[in-house]
């Protein structure tokens, strides 16, 4: 899915899920067109004719930002 776009779920409001553009803008798209299981932080792909959760980015930002704010926690 090279040429997929990619968002990242910031928030759910009204039936929509308020998601970050690779520029950095934001977009909302509607919940039922979503996977189940959709949750925030989750990474999307769009082919242009669905939707998907791309697993292995998610976990791969998580431990990122796991990694990245591991010491403000002391």
């Amino acid at each position: 899915m090279e040429n997929s776009k990619k968002y990242i779920v910031d928030r759910f409001e009204d039936g929509f899920a308020v998601c970050e553009t690779e520029d950095l803008h934001y977009i909302n798209i509607k919940i039922r067109k979503l996977p189940k299981g959709v949750k925030e932080g989750d990474i999307l792909l769009f082919d242009g004719k669905k939707y998907s959760i791309d697993e292995v980015k998610t976990l791969e930002r998580k431990k990122e930002i796991e990694e990245l704010t591991k010491d403000l926690w002391l």
